[in-house]
């Protein structure tokens, strides 16, 4: 038995800091591919802006003067936005996006995009196009001021330039300058070059731009952040994205498994997945709906990238190749594989959690990473976050069986080492001996291993002291997130039923006949299409919940339904069968 480890206004006085800034060097192409962002100052020529917006009519109508037309891919179809399309109801204001009502129309999303985040619920007190004129005149003015570096939260992080000309090249780094200026509280923020980047695009000009990122910053939508602005809000969301692919994307998580030593660093690169991944026809798709729905999009569009990549992949699998590297370039060919339209309409069709029990998940991984020593003001982590299964030992499991095992547990507690609490050659076989050394700790995994060299296995969310709490009858305890596992002859997960079909729930009956006695093992319930599953018991008992896969969210007969674990004196019970 192992333990899975526990904005600012504007100053009256006129007074500014100076911040970094950089501009290509002479003879760089400045207006394709991607830059790394260092703390390093770069000379910037600053040049005279006019407020009107110079639209190159024999190109593309709606487009501005920081695009190079030569890279602007070109409309395929004519677009056909509704002229009351921003009058539309959220919902079919969601769905158009979502189907490319503006996908083709330049001209629409410069029309659109800066209306829609207006729309973004944010702080009282953000800085818009009026400050970033004043900051960036006194930032900028001098002209005995030709360097200013870049800000500290955009150090290695990559800056793609899309198909921006060099005159946007500049514009999109002043702008960054001057986010850093008047939002000294960012520490790390991958997503934000990008973000600028892609909406100077459709920008009338530097500062509508910087307005847009500022709006999409401070934004204070309940459980609908738009950009992470710290290591640890960074850190979180990739461990969230692993919760999810686990869930959702099973295969693909059983593959980069196998085939990666760290998974949590393989996933703490979805998001340049996305941005500066995919090419800028994807991206501006993405953008589109990004803009109505938050970060959750972010996440489906991964997801859908990570199933559509477990598809591409060859049958020989993925033994021996750098796995980050081949989804890299899997995202940057994306086109050669599945349509924008496609990828958007599998993204979509993936049954994710609610956007508070997303947000209720990150904030569970935020809280194991700061037990793990990562605060709001850190910048980069000083050690590896993953466990190190290369010195671990097991008559049972192997290192690699027990990496698989290790990244089938949620995210926020594979951060921890496993601590041995129990095992039989050690402590005998007394079932008392097994309560006794347990108890205490949450969650655990249990590994079995028969005499026939079968292992099987369970992740068992809470603490084996619950069983006491009902006296003498044994009555169940747990949470959703318990599963039974086999490692040996095949390794595969089963879960609980609801998790993946949520659906299912409207079948359950409000009053729950009694069940048969359970026992460990997947389930055969005639609910469930696949045996991949735990079924639903239905003990009457209250117990605590994950903070994520609450039972209200689904509709289930009991608080019970999602209990999965019972103790006694006559044995140990994981699970429900039919």
């Amino acid at each position: 038995m192992l333990q899975v480890g526990p904005s600012l206004p504007r100053s009256p006085g006129g007074a500014a800091a100076a911040f970094p800034m950089a501009e290509p060097a002479a003879g760089e192409d400045s207006g394709t591919g991607q830059e790394v962002l260092g703390s390093s100052p770069v000379t910037i020529v600053v040049t005279s802006e006019a407020d009107t917006w110079d639209i190159d009519t024999s190109s593309c109508l709606g487009c501005g003067q920081f695009v190079d037309w030569d890279k602007m891919p070109e409309p395929q179809q004519p677009a056909q936005i509704p002229r009351d399309v921003l009058d539309r109801p959220p919902k079919e204001l969601k769905r158009l996006a979502r189907e490319g009502c503006w996908g083709w129309s330049h001209a629409g999303r410069a029309r659109l995009y800066p209306r829609l985040i207006q729309r973004v619920s944010c702080r009282l007190v953000t800085p818009d196009a009026l400050v970033y004129r004043d900051v960036a005149a006194r930032l900028f003015g001098k002209p005995s001021v030709s360097s200013h570096p870049l800000p500290e939260f955009l150090e290695g992080c990559p800056m793609p330039t899309y198909c921006l000309n060099p005159h946007g090249v500049t514009a999109l780094k002043k702008i960054l300058i001057c986010v850093g200026a008047l939002f000294p509280d960012i520490t790390h923020s991958p997503l934000l070059p990008a973000l600028a980047a892609l909406l100077l695009h459709y920008s009338e000009d530097e500062a509508q731009c910087f307005e847009s990122v500022s709006r999409l910053i401070a934004s204070n939508a309940p459980h609908a952040a738009y950009i992470d602005q710290s290591f640890l809000a960074h850190q979180a969301s990739c461990m969230t994205f692993g919760d999810l692919a686990n869930k959702h994307c099973p295969a693909a998580h059983k593959l980069i498994a196998s085939a990666a030593e760290n998974v949590l660093e393989v996933y703490s690169e979805w998001l340049s997945w996305l941005f500066p991944g995919l090419p800028f026809g994807y991206a501006v798709r993405v953008l589109d709906v990004f803009l109505l729905e938050g970060q959750k999009v972010l996440y489906r569009i991964a997801l859908a990238l990570l199933k559509q990549f477990r598809l591409s992949v060859a049958p020989a699998g993925l033994q021996g190749s750098d796995i980050k590297a081949e989804l890299q370039a899997f995202v940057r060919n994306i086109a050669q594989h599945v349509t924008v339209d496609k990828l958007l309409e599998r993204a979509f069709g993936i049954r994710l959690f609610s956007r508070k029990e997303i947000w209720l998940l990150q904030m569970a991984n935020r809280k194991a990473l700061m037990e793990r020593g990562i605060t709001v003001v850190q910048r980069r982590p000083p050690f590896h976050l993953a466990v190190d299964m290369q010195n671990f030992s097991s008559s049972i499991v192997t290192a690699q069986e027990m990496r698989l095992v290790w990244s089938w547990i949620p995210e926020r507690f594979s951060l921890f080492p496993p601590l041995l609490l129990f095992s039989t050659s050690e402590d005998g076989c007394s079932l008392q001996r097994f309560y006794t050394c347990c108890e205490g700790y949450e969650p655990t995994v249990l590994l079995i291993k028969t005499t026939e060299g079968e292992v099987c296995g369970a992740f068992l969310s809470s603490d084996w002291s619950e069983r006491k709490k009902n006296g003498a009858t044994s009555g169940f305890f747990g949470t959703g997130e318990c599963f039974v596992f086999t490692v040996r002859p095949e390794a595969e997960r089963y879960e609980w039923v609801f998790i993946k079909k949520p659906e299912l729930a409207k079948a359950v009956p409000r009053s729950p006949s009694p069940a048969p006695e359970p026992r460990l093992g997947p389930s055969r319930d005639s609910r469930s299409p696949s045996p991949n599953h735990l079924a639903v018991p239905s003990p009457q008992r209250r117990g605590r919940l994950s903070p994520f896969l609450a039972i209200r969210h689904f509709l289930l007969p009991s608080k019970t339904s999602s209990m999965f674990m019972a103790g006694s004196r006559d044995g140990i019970v994981i699970g429900k069968g039919g």
